[in-house]
């Protein structure tokens, strides 16, 4: 299990790379600088000399992202750095983006996440909750059971992560099916498989940390709209939508793969054994979730404190101004470096070996699209491009615009992974709204959360990739649920926004 939690998220699953894929790879490679010289030769005329020169240097870098020939990481440092050999600005200002604070939200929440599942808080839970009776009373109780279990730690720590925990557990499961016709099995299997994933996306939409979509979103709008929003704000609609999402994924697979009375004959029996031997709590797992549990504190805290007594309140102005969310993450992971586990041994809970797996890549990656939004703003590419698309295709209105935003978000998400379609799209999103003037937030944020989904393929999420490897879906039946988890979880997403944003204050 330990080799598929350590899996780049931000690359797709080699086991499933088709030869389609790997001759897709090595087009991207000669296209990307292809277009990046055609764009460059191109005149246009509506562009600043340096807003041209960005142009062309993010044709090749969409076209990496897309096609992957090399890891996605890499194409933001070699496209950031081109940035700098153009001249659009000194190394120093165009590199600072990479330690932008939201940069340490990431690190901090990624050490905090790599403490529970090291100490194996995260097994203890599952197995807790696996271990109640009434879940092993009906097959449609287990789905559900195991859908919520991965959508709540999904909330904390990386869905690939939280995937790749569960599949133990869901092929536990599997091994255990009787009293039932092979068909039903077949279903439960599918279902059972769909679900882990399904569930790791909607509790990834959860929190502003579950999935770096969000980050890139939220970072993104305070970096080019000046537009603030707070752990619990996030919370305030991103917990609805992913409780909408867990019982939509629930629904649509029993009416696509209906279990019948596939009964799971020693299931409790089975998970009371698995908690049993887990043994009392450890000072590691009591120190990680000490940890976790003062973070999230301060993490929603303040953002109660400014629902009930307003935002001008000396308390929650003084942790605005001296404990933001980036402070609370990074003290907390401090803490997991200070809080022993034997002191004898001059063990604490959480290494530096251990802190050090922490998905660098994806901080890279976001450092980029945050270096990459910076330079549309200050060359001007973000305003030309918003005029042109609101002269273009007529789409001014707020929440026209945020519905496409997300339709454009799921298709892009199909072919590339979620974080490269949010850094691609949300400053694009942003400058199309400015343009429109109407409210950015909104647009956004359905950039972002649109981009989470794409689930009609192995390789368009990890956690998709993850569950297929499994050998219990076939691509027919991924392709069906997908699409339709498509179509409804972005008419779910628009209807969330709609419905929460003008009462949060970001319409």
């Amino acid at each position: 299990m330990s080799e598929v939690i350590a899996q780049d998220p931000l690359a797709p699953a080699e086991a499933h790379v088709s030869p389609a894929q790997r001759r897709l790879k090595r087009l991207g490679l000669v296209a990307g600088p292809a277009a990046a010289l055609l764009f460059y030769l191109l005149p246009l005329p509506a562009l600043s000399g340096d807003a041209h020169i960005l142009t062309a240097i993010l044709a090749w870098a969409v076209i990496y992202w897309i096609t992957e020939p090399i890891p996605l990481p890499i194409t933001s440092l070699l496209g950031t750095t081109f940035c700098v050999v153009a001249g659009l600005g000194s190394a120093k200002n165009i590199f600072s983006a990479y330690a932008h604070p939201i940069i340490f939200l990431f690190i901090g929440s990624f050490f905090l996440a790599e403490a529970m599942a090291v100490q194996g808080v995260d097994r203890r839970f599952a197995a807790w909750m696996l271990s109640f009776p009434w879940v092993a009373a009906s097959s449609s109780r287990v789905l559900l059971a195991v859908g919520a279990i991965t959508a709540a730690i999904s909330m904390w720590i990386s869905n690939t992560a939280a995937t790749a925990m569960m599949l133990p557990v869901a092929m536990g499961i599997c091994a255990t099916l009787g009293g039932a016709s092979a068909e039903s099995q077949r279903h439960f299997r599918t279902a059972l498989m769909l679900i882990l994933s399904y569930g790791a996306t909607a509790g990834g939409m959860a929190t502003v940390i579950g999935t770096p979509p969000n980050l890139i979103g939220v970072g993104l709008l305070a970096e080019q709209a000046g537009a603030s929003i707070s752990f619990f704000a996030w919370m305030a609609f991103g917990l609805p939508l992913a409780v909408l999402m867990l019982c939509l994924s629930w629904g649509l697979l029993l009416l696509l793969h209906p279990p019948g009375t596939a009964v799971i004959p020693y299931l409790t029996s089975q998970f009371q054994a698995q908690r049993e031997a887990l043994g009392p709590w450890t000072r590691g797992q009591i120190n990680a979730c000490l940890a976790f549990g003062l973070a999230v504190l301060f993490w929603i805290g303040p953002g109660l404190i400014a629902a009930f007594w307003g935002s001008a309140h000396p308390v929650s102005v003084w942790f605005d101004r001296h404990l933001p969310n980036e402070l609370v993450a990074l003290t907390a992971a401090g803490l997991l470096f200070l809080l022993p586990v034997d002191m004898a041994r001059g063990q604490f809970t959480l290494s530096w070996k251990q802190a050090g797996g922490i998905n660098w890549g994806i901080i890279l990656l976001f450092g980029g699209g945050l270096a990459f939004g910076e330079l549309m703003v200050k060359t001007g590419l973000s305003t030309a491009v918003g005029h042109g698309f609101v002269n273009w295709f007529g789409v001014s209105t707020l929440w026209s615009l945020t519905a496409l935003s997300i339709g454009v978000a799921v298709l892009v998400s199909e072919l590339a992974s979620n974080t490269a379609s949010a850094s691609m799209l949300v400053p694009l999103v942003i400058a199309i709204a400015q343009s429109a003037d109407v409210p950015v937030a909104p647009p956004a944020l359905g950039a972002c959360l649109g981009a989470s989904l794409g689930f009609a393929l192995p390789v368009s999420t990890p956690p998709n990739a993850i569950v297929y490897g499994t050998g219990h879906i076939s691509i027919h039946s991924m392709i069906r649920a997908g699409l339709l988890f498509d179509l409804i979880g972005a008419a779910f997403i628009w209807l969330t926004l709609r419905l929460l944003c003008p009462f949060l204050g970001l319409a």
